[in-house]
């Protein structure tokens, strides 16, 4: 990265207060360095991969990308609207971003100046594989990605850990699925934020029904955390034209992240089945003490309408079972503390997307955490993931 020039559009990523006055830091090589882990990373797939290695009978259906009569490249998947390619207009570090993290070495020696000691890698291309209203296809596009993952990262321990993708539109596939990949050493499943693909739909099942409990029970047995990233579960380009990349990323990928947590929190399922462990990646945290508030509003104030009855308020229930991932969240981290959540929230650089702080995270953790102690950042930078992920945490790191 240091043979990259930093274009224009980037250079905010290198404004930093410092860290004078923190015992510890985020910088690569400081011997005081966090225990820092990143849970949200990124595979960068072979773009053949799914038509490569699916069934045949699927082969026509994946995802893939068209070029039209103007050169214009496009990506297609069934469950989406067409998406324009534009990776040809990237310049400087956008570039580099654009091409990082396919080849396993690589993305260690890029993790390691960026001060990563661990990576929880989500898929990149893959992302679509829930993005059709076809149960078995997505299951068999998420065998997929699981028998690719964890050859390509399986021989790097913890220092590089792929999630299993789970679809869940087919309980009895997503348990299948669950218990394969539990059994060939993965450590955290990733579920859908919807688990039937597509819009709203009042005939579809979703998380807060009795339908899962099957799932829920053998996910409690096998131990593995439960995760959900953004973009899941239904098509985040809902809007296009003036201010579409903001909408689209603000209104229909982050925001709709919610829905998963409250299904959670407010139905009954976290006290039936009460060492489930779950965590939203890439939505940010500065809407967790606002849900919070809602969800017991709710709670106390629809009491008339609410079943089933808690044993305790939704939020206490998330303060058990639930975490966030974010980027950079200053509202969020201001907030952790007052609303109890330090516990709960956890850093991650996003590697190698445009949305995260990669080659930059050491300047962006200044940014954002000055607010707190040194305790509470060791907490937010890697120990509240080493508890979830079940990590090995240096002897020198383990701080408070």
């Amino acid at each position: 990265m240091n043979e990259i020039p930093i274009n224009a559009p980037n250079l905010w990523r290198l404004e930093t207060p410092g860290h004078s006055g923190w015992a510890h830091t985020a910088r690569p090589g400081d011997a005081n360095k966090y225990f820092m882990v990143s849970t949200d990373s990124h595979a960068n797939e072979p773009h053949d991969l799914w038509e490569k290695r699916i069934d045949a009978k699927y082969r026509e259906r994946v995802p893939r990308i068209i070029t039209d009569e103007k050169g214009v490249q496009w990506r297609y998947c069934e469950g989406y609207r067409p998406n324009r390619i534009m990776v040809n207009s990237f310049e400087g570090e956008d570039w580099v971003r654009s091409r990082a993290g396919a080849d396993p070495a690589e993305r260690a020696a890029d993790n390691e100046r960026d001060g990563i000691d661990v990576e929880i890698i989500f898929p990149n291309k893959g992302l679509a594989m829930w993005g059709t209203p076809d149960p078995v296809f997505a299951a068999a596009q998420c065998r997929v990605w699981n028998d690719w993952a964890q050859e390509q990262f399986g021989s790097y321990g913890q220092r590089m850990l792929p999630v299993a993708a789970i679809a869940t539109g087919d309980v009895a596939c997503a348990m299948a699925e669950i218990e394969r990949t539990a059994k060939i050493g993965f450590k955290a499943v990733a579920l859908p934020c919807k688990p039937v693909w597509g819009a709203h739909d009042i005939d579809h099942v979703n998380y807060n029904l009795p339908h899962f409990d099957p799932m829920w029970a053998l996910i409690q047995e096998t131990g593995l955390p439960i995760t959900l990233h953004i973009s899941t579960g239904r098509d985040p380009r809902a809007s296009r034209g003036n201010g579409g990349a903001i909408v689209n990323y603000v209104s229909h990928a982050l925001a709709p992240t919610i829905e998963p947590v409250a299904n959670l929190c407010a139905s009954g399922v976290l006290e039936r089945f009460p060492k489930l462990r779950f965590a939203t990646i890439e939505a940010g945290i500065g809407w967790v003490p606002w849900m919070l508030d809602a969800m017991d509003e709710a709670y106390r104030k629809h009491h008339m309408y609410v079943r089933p009855k808690l044993k305790m308020l939704p939020s206490e229930y998330y303060r058990q079972h639930g975490f966030a991932s974010f980027q950079e969240d200053p509202s969020g981290l201001t907030l952790a503390e007052q609303y109890n959540l330090v516990d709960n929230f956890m850093w991650a650089n996003d590697y190698p997307h445009h949305e995260g702080t990669w080659p930059h995270s050491a300047e962006a953790i200044e940014r954002n955490m000055g607010m707190l102690d040194d305790v509470q950042r060791a907490k937010i930078l890697g120990l509240n993931a080493a508890r979830l992920f079940n990590l090995e945490v240096p002897a020198h790191q383990r701080i408070g």
